[in-house]
């Protein structure tokens, strides 16, 4: 069962691909690996070059999803004193 994420359109979650771990479009793409190739210096027009099922949009909204995913919350800790 295929899930489209709430915020991001272009990002899926389905148990059986790639473990239900965020994927774009429903294709075995996991944004990590969107996320890796960018950090190991490959460019989008090099990305696209290689995955031509793949849309800027897509690269984008991976960026975007993962900076929501990493968004901190910071919660008070009962008892603790300001500094």
């Amino acid at each position: 069962m295929e899930i489209r994420h709430y915020k991001f359109d272009r990002i899926t979650l389905n148990p059986e691909i790639c473990f239900g771990k965020p994927c774009i479009r429903g294709m075995r793409m996991p944004i990590a690996s969107v996320l890796g190739y960018l950090s190991s210096g490959m460019v989008i027009k090099d990305i696209l070059k290689s995955w031509p099922e793949l849309e800027a949009d897509d690269i984008y909204q991976a960026l975007a999803y993962a900076s929501w995913a990493m968004e901190e919350s910071v919660l008070p800790v009962p008892g603790a004193m300001a500094g």
